[in-house]
């Protein structure tokens, strides 16, 4: 099971931190990647963490403003998310999988498990 959590409103310009935490399996096994659906809007993966290596991934729109961390010993994953613009508005989501490889861990069909979800707010 996943827990997601950590969003809210946020002025432009702004950070938040996301947390994605698991319960019943262990994170650093799994392939997480983080996606956002804004209104309207197909979801889209933003970012991703290999298993086991634990190597990061982004897409172009995030590249330099949000990174993603383990902490395994709370069996973690978090999202932080800096200068934060309106268009980040969304809805994200945290999913577990088992792809190693960066086209299908970018497909939402390419996990299994998902949290629930977390509104994120960028607005003046």
């Amino acid at each position: 099971q996943l827990q997601a959590s950590g969003g809210g409103l946020v002025q432009p310009g702004g950070s938040l931190r996301l947390s994605c935490a698991a319960s019943g399996f262990t994170l650093a096994y799994s392939t997480i990647g983080w996606f956002r659906q804004a209104p309207g809007k197909e979801r889209e993966w933003i970012s991703g963490m290999r298993r086991n290596d634990g190597r990061s991934y982004y897409t172009d729109s995030v590249k330099g403003r949000f990174t993603i961390t383990r902490d395994t010993a709370k069996n973690t994953v978090y999202l932080q998310m800096n200068s934060l613009q309106p268009e980040d508005t969304a809805v994200y989501y945290c999913a577990s999988g088992d792809r190693t490889i960066l086209s299908t861990m970018r497909m939402v069909r390419g996990y299994d498990y998902w949290g629930q979800g977390t509104q994120v707010t960028v607005s003046s």
